[in-house]
């Protein structure tokens, strides 16, 4: 079965953003999730063009499960190396939460925070906004095509119900025929219950998986 994990809970498109001021900087983190590299770096790029006028947009992510340095990255993004970009990648990987990036935007504020400081405010900015990201179970859904006789269709009504099936679409031109979103832990018994009200009769075919 496929590993479950917390993620980001945020319609798609949207993000979490809170922020702190340190010393007279003002630190904006923005969380989003990020199932791939290339969808922590196209967020990294959508809040840099927002906050062009920024002194830093210094981020981190993980886009695989928490903890798993598979899929990493960080910058510094022009602060002295180190005191940015890995603290908040240390921040990521301890927080628990998969497929997510943050990045924390920095206003300076006239006040040198030295490298500690820096540290400490970049890891706790990062921090905030994990803290407070709302996140769900990562879900994996099995995509099926099964045709069957009409005559059970109410019976596979009722079982797809039972087993938070998604019917994405139907078509009854033939034979009863469906397009199914399926949640993993269900789909052997989806399988085993679909020959069993029809005998046997049943098409099932199994196509890929997707994670949301």
């Amino acid at each position: 079965m496929t590993e479950l994990y917390p993620v980001p809970d945020l319609p798609p498109g949207s993000f979490h953003r809170t922020e702190d001021t340190i010393r007279r900087s003002r630190f904006i983190v923005s969380v989003a999730r990020a199932a791939s590299p290339e969808a922590a770096h196209a967020f990294i790029e959508q809040i840099r063009a927002e906050h062009a006028q920024a002194t830093h947009n210094c981020w981190a992510f993980n886009a695989g499960a928490p903890g798993d340095t598979a899929q990493v990255g960080a910058s510094d993004d022009g602060e002295p190396k180190g005191t940015a970009g890995r603290p908040m990648l240390t921040a990521v990987l301890h927080s628990g939460i998969g497929e997510v990036v943050v990045v924390v935007t920095r206003y300076f504020g006239g006040i040198l925070l030295g490298t500690g400081g820096l540290v400490r405010a970049y890891q706790g900015t990062a921090k905030l906004g994990l803290e407070t990201v709302p996140t769900r179970e990562r879900e994996v859904l099995v995509r099926y095509v099964v045709s069957m006789d009409p005559a059970f269709d109410g019976s596979f009504q009722n079982l797809a119900r039972q087993l938070g099936v998604v019917i994405v679409s139907s078509d009854y031109r033939f034979d009863a025929s469906y397009e199914l979103l399926v949640p993993e832990a269900s789909a052997r018994k989806l399988e085993s219950e679909l020959a069993r009200i029809t005998m046997g009769e049943a098409l099932v075919d199994r196509q890929e998986e997707e994670a949301v």
